[in-house]
Protein backbone atom coordinates (compact mmCIF):
# COMPACT_ATOMS: atom_id res chain seq x y z
CA UNK A 1 0.00 0.00 0.00
CA UNK A 2 0.93 3.46 -0.83
CA UNK A 3 0.40 6.72 0.52
CA UNK A 4 -0.73 9.05 -1.79
CA UNK A 5 -0.82 13.17 -0.72
CA UNK A 6 -3.18 15.34 -2.36
CA UNK A 7 -1.84 18.89 -2.69
CA UNK A 8 -4.46 20.20 0.19
CA UNK A 9 -3.56 17.51 2.69
CA UNK A 10 0.37 18.59 1.79
CA UNK A 11 -0.47 22.34 2.52
CA UNK A 12 -2.58 21.40 5.79
CA UNK A 13 0.43 19.11 7.20
CA UNK A 14 3.11 21.31 6.89
CA UNK A 15 0.63 24.54 8.67
CA UNK A 16 0.46 22.23 11.66
CA UNK A 17 4.06 21.10 11.41
CA UNK A 18 4.64 25.24 12.43
CA UNK A 19 1.84 25.19 14.77
CA UNK A 20 2.20 22.13 16.28
CA UNK A 21 5.40 20.28 14.86
CA UNK A 22 3.56 17.72 13.32
CA UNK A 23 5.65 16.49 10.68
CA UNK A 24 4.66 14.24 6.96
CA UNK A 25 6.21 11.10 9.04
CA UNK A 26 3.96 12.25 12.26
CA UNK A 27 0.96 11.84 9.65
CA UNK A 28 1.93 8.50 7.71
CA UNK A 29 3.09 6.95 10.73
CA UNK A 30 -0.73 7.55 12.09
CA UNK A 31 -2.19 6.44 9.04
CA UNK A 32 -0.41 2.79 8.62
CA UNK A 33 -1.32 2.07 12.47
CA UNK A 34 -4.47 4.26 13.71
CA UNK A 35 -5.37 4.24 17.06
CA UNK A 36 -8.83 4.18 15.54
CA UNK A 37 -10.59 4.62 12.06
CA UNK A 38 -13.77 6.53 11.93
CA UNK A 39 -16.34 6.81 8.92
CA UNK A 40 -16.52 10.24 7.62
CA UNK A 41 -18.82 12.11 4.96
CA UNK A 42 -19.24 10.46 1.61
CA UNK A 43 -16.89 7.41 1.65
CA UNK A 44 -14.11 9.03 3.33
CA UNK A 45 -12.54 7.51 6.46
CA UNK A 46 -10.90 9.23 8.86
CA UNK A 47 -7.32 7.72 10.74
CA UNK A 48 -7.39 9.37 14.28
CA UNK A 49 -5.07 9.39 17.24
CA UNK A 50 -4.67 11.04 20.29
CA UNK A 51 -1.53 13.51 20.38
CA UNK A 52 -0.98 16.28 23.06
CA UNK A 53 -4.20 17.24 24.38
CA UNK A 54 -5.76 17.01 21.30
CA UNK A 55 -6.72 14.37 18.53
CA UNK A 56 -4.86 14.12 15.27
CA UNK A 57 -7.33 13.33 12.08
CA UNK A 58 -6.20 11.95 8.96
CA UNK A 59 -9.21 11.96 6.25
CA UNK A 60 -8.67 9.42 3.53
CA UNK A 61 -9.82 7.23 0.81
CA UNK A 62 -8.53 3.84 -0.46
CA UNK A 63 -7.55 4.16 -4.51
CA UNK A 64 -6.84 0.82 -5.98
CA UNK A 65 -5.06 -0.40 -3.04
CA UNK A 66 -3.67 3.02 -1.85
CA UNK A 67 -4.75 5.39 0.59
CA UNK A 68 -4.86 8.69 -0.62
CA UNK A 69 -4.73 11.67 2.25
CA UNK A 70 -7.41 14.12 1.54
CA UNK A 71 -6.87 16.53 4.93
CA UNK A 72 -4.84 16.36 8.15
CA UNK A 73 -6.00 18.37 11.43
CA UNK A 74 -5.38 18.39 15.14
CA UNK A 75 -8.31 19.48 17.40
CA UNK A 76 -9.03 19.75 20.62
CA UNK A 77 -12.99 18.53 20.28
CA UNK A 78 -11.46 14.95 21.06
CA UNK A 79 -15.14 13.97 22.75
CA UNK A 80 -16.92 15.10 19.36
CA UNK A 81 -14.96 12.48 17.63
CA UNK A 82 -13.38 9.68 19.49
CA UNK A 83 -16.08 6.90 19.50
CA UNK A 84 -15.59 4.54 22.71
CA UNK A 85 -16.20 0.87 22.35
Amino acid sequence: MKIIWTAHASDRQREWQKKLGITRPDVEALLWSPEQVVPGDRGIRVAQGRRDNGLLRVAFIDVEGNRKIVTVYWTTKVAKYWQEG
